[in-house]
């Protein structure tokens, strides 16, 4: 889909004519479409800028990095935070998907997460381990939606390890 986004901050989607919100368009990427957003005057592509302010101020984006390492950042110039997000999340991300692709594997070798197991209804059975939630069939998922997904995982399981210590 294609956004114009004014001088005066209105976005107005050319696929259905009409303004929309910063809001309405979250949803519409949350949906699955693919948002391109340009300057109306200049033809500017404005997506990653709009993509990074729907992720800061929409999706609880300032909690994920704590005041000192954003300090950090901008000291750091705009070469080096390029290359820190290039480098040191990709890495991150990739790790953390590799990690998830192995314990998931592993899932249905695990007598505990059976539903034959007696012991699933058990007082204890649920402080660790949480009956799993029924899961919607699947979709296809837009790059810039897996990546929030993800980052939204890595930032829970950095939470985890952080209170373990």
């Amino acid at each position: 889909m294609l956004v114009k986004k004014y001088g005066n901050r209105r976005l107005y989607d050319t696929v259905s004519s009409r303004y929309i919100t910063l809001e309405e368009l979250t949803q519409k990427i949350i949906d699955g479409a693919d948002a391109k957003v340009v300057d109306a005057k200049t033809g500017q592509d404005l997506t990653p800028e709009t993509l990074t302010q729907i992720i800061m101020e929409g999706r609880g984006g300032e909690s994920l990095f704590p005041v000192g390492l954003l300090h950090q950042l901008i000291r750091l110039g705009d070469d080096a935070l390029a290359e820190f997000f290039g480098r040191y999340v990709h890495a991150a991300l990739e790790m953390y998907l590799q990690a998830r692709k192995a314990t998931a594997s592993f899932g249905a070798f695990n007598p505990f997460l059976s539903a034959n197991n007696p012991f699933s209804n058990a007082p204890w059975a649920t402080v660790n381990n949480p009956p799993p939630t029924p899961t919607p069939a699947p979709r296809v998922l837009s790059d810039v939606e897996q990546l929030r997904q993800e980052l939204a995982e890595l930032k829970r399981s950095l939470t985890k390890k952080k209170k373990k210590r």
